[in-house]
């Protein structure tokens, strides 16, 4: 049976929520699902257009979602729904949504950025080397199994989180003379949530698109989302 993928996308433009979704659209088609794409969280409040879907792609940075919207989202993902996406799309979504928050798990709290004089005023000042490593866990995971530690210079997220995540990679926050914070902060860069019914996958990097299109990144998040569908 063919399994339905509905992707939505939106929100705040500098993270490309268009063109990043485009990056995967052939991936789940020649996955075998049936792609909808949708360019407004509306429809989680369609109760007949979530019905069958068997994975949900987010894309969709701030923004705000109604009550009946999330209702639908949270409803689709407790019966068994996958819910899958990258970086500000997922993981700073909704941010007036404390609910919204509690289903994913981890929230952005910050991108440390560069030391103070040498920045320049453009979404580089975030921009720092860092590694991504995979936990015990992630190297026994599916998604995560075989992908080595691997480095990155992009914005590097700190993310506020439960104990309900299963944790696949970290990263950590070293503590710089200009920073506030007195010791390294370890924070989730992947992770994964079980949810009624449904699962979660969230990859903190993809803030552009080159970083999605690293080889890496790109693995993690195409077998993520199959994860979350069971495919």
């Amino acid at each position: 049976m063919t399994k339905k993928a509905l992707v939505v996308r939106g929100g705040w433009d500098g993270h490309h929520p268009v063109e990043a979704t485009e990056l995967f659209l052939p991936f789940l088609r020649d996955s075998g699902f049936d792609v909808r794409v949708e360019e407004s969280n509306d429809v989680y409040a369609d109760a007949a257009a979530m019905a069958d879907v068997d994975l949900i792609v987010q894309s969709v940075t701030m923004s705000e979602i109604s009550k009946e919207a999330f209702g639908g989202l949270r409803r689709a993902v407790e019966e068994g729904a996958g819910l899958a996406g990258w970086h500000g799309g997922i993981a700073d979504s909704y941010r007036a949504s404390s609910d919204y928050l509690q289903l994913i798990g981890g929230q952005f709290a910050t991108h440390p950025s560069k030391e103070p004089s040498g920045l320049v005023g453009d979404e580089t000042d975030n921009y720092l080397p860092y590694t991504v490593e995979i936990t015990d866990l992630g190297r026994a995971h599916e998604i995560t199994a075989g992908i080595p530690d691997f480095t990155l210079t992009t914005e590097q997220y700190w993310v506020l989180h439960d104990d309900l995540i299963d944790v696949l990679a970290t990263t950590t926050h070293p503590v710089q003379p200009y920073h506030p914070w007195h010791r390294p902060i370890v924070s989730p860069a992947v992770w994964t949530r079980l949810w009624g019914d449904g699962r979660i996958f969230v990859c903190t990097p993809g803030h552009s698109l080159d970083v999605l299109q690293d080889d890496n990144v790109r693995t993690l998040i195409e077998r993520g989302m199959l994860w979350a569908a069971r495919a």
